[in-house]
């Protein structure tokens, strides 16, 4: 796919692998839609990747656990750039690691609807504007929990898992419309996200985001006759 005067959502962009992922597409020629909570850090990703090379970046806050927010988010983003080309489905949260019932009920549900449930829903919405672009893709950006099983992870891997079966399906349901589908896990990341769950880990020898940026672009510039549907980036 040539990258260029793309329109690209990217979900959780405000830091992270997403805000990586939007700052190499910005450098690609892509037009950007940025979703995350934070009003504040998305208006500094969006004033970034402008000047990295983006013709328009638009940013979007709210919470993806909010179903009507959500969906007049996609809404919003179809009417503001006239359509999607690619969907990139980065946003997520993580719990602290431990026994089932060590993790706080409200924590299991939060990550569910995050990781999870917004992800489906978000896909669901701009599917539409996705099949009327010729071209097309839908990238999920999931983790090494949704292949192995890791102690401590229940609720975490099992909205990874999950989201890769979607993947799977979703692939083949589409198979026929133009919009490919892939799923990216990678292993720990180098990014905030432990941190914000109260979980010390030893970030420093994890993967960089901004080298994963680079996976993702590499993965959805590849010519019309080769996709990568599954990507799997170890340490």
């Amino acid at each position: 796919m040539q990258l260029n005067g793309k329109t690209v959502v990217v979900t959780g962009g405000s830091d992270g692998i997403g805000r990586h992922i939007c700052l190499k597409l910005a450098a690609e020629g892509c037009r950007l839609a940025i979703f995350g909570r934070n009003r504040e850090r998305l208006d500094a990703v969006a004033e970034e990747v402008r000047a990295q090379g983006a013709p328009e970046a638009r940013a979007y806050a709210f919470d993806l656990t909010d179903a009507a927010a959500l969906e007049q988010a996609a809404a919003d983003v179809v009417a503001d750039f006239g359509g999607i080309d690619i969907l990139i489905n980065n946003a997520g949260v993580w719990h602290k690691a431990g026994p089932l019932d060590s993790i706080p009920a409200e924590m299991l549900v939060q990550t569910v609807q995050t990781n999870l449930t917004a992800l489906m829903q978000l896909t669901r919405h701009l599917l539409p504007s996705l099949r009327n672009r010729g071209e097309a893709a839908v990238l999920n950006v999931a983790s090494k929990s949704g292949v192995v099983a890791q102690a401590g992870q229940s609720v975490y891997t099992a909205t990874k898992y999950g989201v890769r079966g979607f993947t799977d399906v979703l692939k083949v349901d589409e198979a026929e419309t133009g919009v490919r589908v892939a799923g990216l896990y990678q292993s720990g990341t180098n990014t905030g996200m432990f941190a914000k769950a109260g979980e010390e880990v030893p970030n420093e020898i994890f993967t960089e985001p901004d080298d994963l940026a680079d996976v993702v672009v590499f993965m959805l510039s590849r010519p019309p006759k080769l996709w990568m549907h599954e990507v799997r980036v170890e340490l």
